[in-house]
């Protein structure tokens, strides 16, 4: 008998805000606040280090941020939530950690940087507290700000732990409340069983021959985007009329962005609801961006392609199935890029002609079978991944 399965995890709800005046300026100020306090103590810390190879630490941080406060000149500290200053500390902390930890583990990660003024992107953290943090119909209570007009497309679950505030390059506020105990309803097992061939031109390409076309939607918007680009290029740096024109870019490129994030949503989510088990391919998108050259007629196709393997966005559907079957209680298999799986037949001949991407149709010379390119890799993708299954 087929049930539906509850599982109880983590969510996050996401929500856009309208601030009033006094409220925007506010936020403004909790952003400045939240960045100096990164930038002051990620100074002291690297002073520290310099000095005697030591390392202050988050608790005494915190107490000295706490003297800060009170000292002459940083009453303005004391105007925003003291939480949000609070997570800024701990993400350097983290930060700091994370650094040294991967050196000894002899990765090559970035030391913590400056945190500009300049960036368009910004935000805050703050906690949940005692009842400082709730989600109306139509307003969000928030510290500091109180109630907050709010576009909630849908009520939350679970228990509030922590809300993020943010800004982003277009202007727009939204306001992300991280909930735990929330209930996932599981859906359907089918049995089903599923191989995926990524692509350009086919976004995805499955074993039982469905098809799902690459929208392209930066190209779509290519000659729109130039001409406000163009519109951007013109005016004086520093000037309101240049910043209404950013603001212009900003919002086609978050226009793009949602059209990109909805149809994938949406392609994921009916993957995960007819399949039981889903078999991809790892790929390496690093390793299939082609590097310029000087040559100026080669130089424009590259450039061609790299822009439609990031509008594809391969590695953002990857993650979305990566944890949609966790919710799910589904299976998620990766397959090794390495995996010959467009030049393999199912007689077991490889076709080394194959790895010419303009070869989209072949017959083996073995067994006279013909093969359509990406439906023979969706093919052989599920057939490996079984196997590492019943190996397993």
């Amino acid at each position: 008998m087929k049930m539906k399965m509850k599982m109880i995890l983590k969510k996050s709800y996401k929500f856009r805000i309208y601030p009033n005046r006094e409220q925007g300026i506010l936020i403004q100020k909790t952003f400045g606040c939240v960045r100096f306090i990164y930038n002051h103590y990620l100074a002291k810390k690297i002073h520290a280090y310099s000095e005697d190879k030591s390392n202050i630490g988050y608790n005494a941080c915190s107490a000295d941020m706490t003297k800060l406060k009170k000292q002459d000149g940083f009453e303005w500290l004391c105007e925003v939530d003291s939480k949000a200053l609070i997570y800024s500390l701990k993400n350097l902390d983290q930060a700091y950690k994370n650094f040294f930890r991967k050196i000894k583990q002899g990765i090559k990660e970035g030391f913590p940087n400056f945190k500009s003024k300049k960036k368009c992107r910004k935000s805050y953290r703050t906690q949940f507290i005692n009842n400082n943090i709730k989600v109306y119909d139509k307003h969000i209570k928030l510290p500091k700000l109180g109630l907050v007009k709010c576009k909630t497309s849908r009520p939350i679950e679970g228990r509030i732990l922590n809300v993020t505030v943010s800004q982003n390059p277009s202007g727009r506020y939204f306001v992300s409340v991280c909930c735990d105990d929330v209930i996932i309803q599981e859906h359907t097992l089918t049995g089903k069983k599923v191989g995926l061939d990524l692509g350009i031109k086919n976004l995805v390409t499955t074993s039982d021959n469905q098809i799902f076309g690459n929208p392209k939607y930066l190209k779509q918007s290519l000659k729109k985007l130039a001409k406000v680009q163009r519109q951007l290029s013109r005016k004086t740096k520093g000037s309101c009329n240049r910043n209404k024109a950013r603001i212009k870019v900003a919002k086609l490129y978050e226009y793009i962005t949602n059209q990109r994030l909805d149809n994938l949503h949406k392609l994921t989510t009916n993957l995960i609801k007819d399949y039981d088990v889903v078999c991809i391919e790892d790929l390496k998108i690093q390793d299939m961006i082609s590097e310029n050259t000087k040559k100026e007629k080669i130089r424009k196709k590259r450039q061609r392609i790299n822009r439609s393997i990031y509008d594809a966005s391969l590695f953002e559907l990857k993650r979305q199935l990566m944890y949609k079957t966790e919710w799910h209680k589904k299976l998620l298999i990766t397959i090794d890029s390495n995996f010959a799986s467009s030049q393999l037949c199912s007689c077991g001949f490889k076709n080394l002609e194959v790895k010419n991407l303009l070869v989209r149709k072949w017959t083996c010379p073995n067994c006279g079978l013909n093969h359509d390119r990406d439906l023979n890799a969706a093919t052989n993708i599920l057939n490996e991944g079984l196997r590492q299954l019943q190996v397993a």
